[in-house]
């Protein structure tokens, strides 16, 4: 997309320089990036505590390893 914006230069200088970009294109884009990053780690830390999560990861691996056992055997029987 193309847009044009006021951004001030000083500003421009400082986000390539923070960015380690030459390109103004890239160092904003760069700096966009990070900045939704960051948002949604902050929203994933505000989840925390509010989340309930019923998981048994014994009865989930006990599952797997059974299912395991059933694909060796059927490659066995292919063989």
């Amino acid at each position: 997309m193309c847009a044009i914006l006021n951004i001030p230069d000083d500003l421009v200088s400082e986000v390539q320089k923070a960015t380690g970009q030459k390109s103004k294109t890239k160092a904003i884009t760069t700096a966009m990036k990070e900045f939704v990053r960051q948002k949604k780690i902050k929203q994933l830390i505000a989840l925390r505590g509010k989340v309930q999560i019923d998981y048994d990861w014994k009865k989930e691996e006990e599952l797997e390893i059974k299912a395991q056992k059933e694909r060796e055997k059927l490659l066995e029987r292919k063989r």
